[in-house]
């Protein structure tokens, strides 16, 4: 699923979004063991496996040989003294991320197999058929395996907060409220929506009821969405030009 583009404004970034980054995930995976650090390793990599999986497809790799060097980076990303080969305080984690996988790549095309099939142990729960059913709708033009990259990465940003989105009106018992209001949830106008009266009609609200709830989760969305990005930064002053930059990469 291809979220649209949100509309997000500059705002003032919170300092507790900072608190657990994803940098920080990455950070606590090069040292001792910690509480929580399994856990928090194993969310990191059920998000990002698929932007690493297509540029490796992208690369020219074969379907279980981008399925065995996805999981074999992962696995090698819990080694500290591999974590330690990069700079982790320069650039953007998606770029700290393409940098390993580019590093472990390359110290795998003298091996048959990154990982021997049957022998591995497995912790990502990759849907290998999922995902090339995805990698089938990427863009079959000159896009190169960095463009795929760094487009399936802002998806997957967007894809994120939705998800989050979604489920906090399920838990909130308004589930059928989001599915009506959706549409509103990038601030586009989609070209055959139900005005706000008619929504009101469908949901026993006035107009004046849905287009402040129309409001409520488009600013909620922008909110997910500056949390999600502000996890793959190393500072609050990155926040907007990061996401002026991927919301780039998914409109081009």
């Amino acid at each position: 699923m291809h979220s649209p583009v949100p509309e997000i404004q500059a705002e003032p970034a919170q300092a507790e979004l900072f608190s657990t980054t994803h940098w920080s995930v990455v950070l606590a995976a090069g040292q001792d063991v910690r509480p929580g650090r399994q856990a928090a390793v194993e969310r990191l990599c059920c998000t990002y496996w698929y932007p690493l999986y297509a540029y490796i497809r992208r690369a020219g790799y074969d379907i279980e040989d981008a399925e065995d060097l996805t999981q074999g980076f992962f696995a090698r990303l819990l080694e500290k003294d591999y974590l330690a080969q990069v700079d982790r305080q320069k650039g953007r984690f998606r770029s700290f991320l393409l940098a390993c996988l580019r590093h472990f790549v390359a110290d795998q095309r003298d091996c048959a197999r990154a990982v021997k099939r049957g022998g591995r142990c497995t912790f990502v729960p990759m849907e290998t058929q999922s995902a090339e059913e995805r990698y089938r709708l990427e863009p079959i033009d000159e896009m190169n395996a960095e463009k795929i990259f760094e487009r399936r990465w802002a998806l997957t940003l967007l894809e994120f907060a939705e998800t989050r989105l979604r489920q906090e009106y399920v838990v909130a018992a308004k589930s059928r409220l989001y599915e009506r209001l959706k549409i509103f949830r990038t601030g586009a106008e989609p070209a055959s929506r139900l005005t706000y009266a008619e929504l009101g009609s469908q949901l026993n609200m006035t107009e004046c009821a849905v287009r402040c709830a129309a409001a409520r989760l488009r600013r909620r969305f922008r909110e997910l969405v500056r949390e999600e990005v502000a996890h793959t930064v190393t500072h609050s002053s990155e926040i907007d030009g990061e996401i002026r930059y991927l919301i780039a990469v998914v409109s081009g």
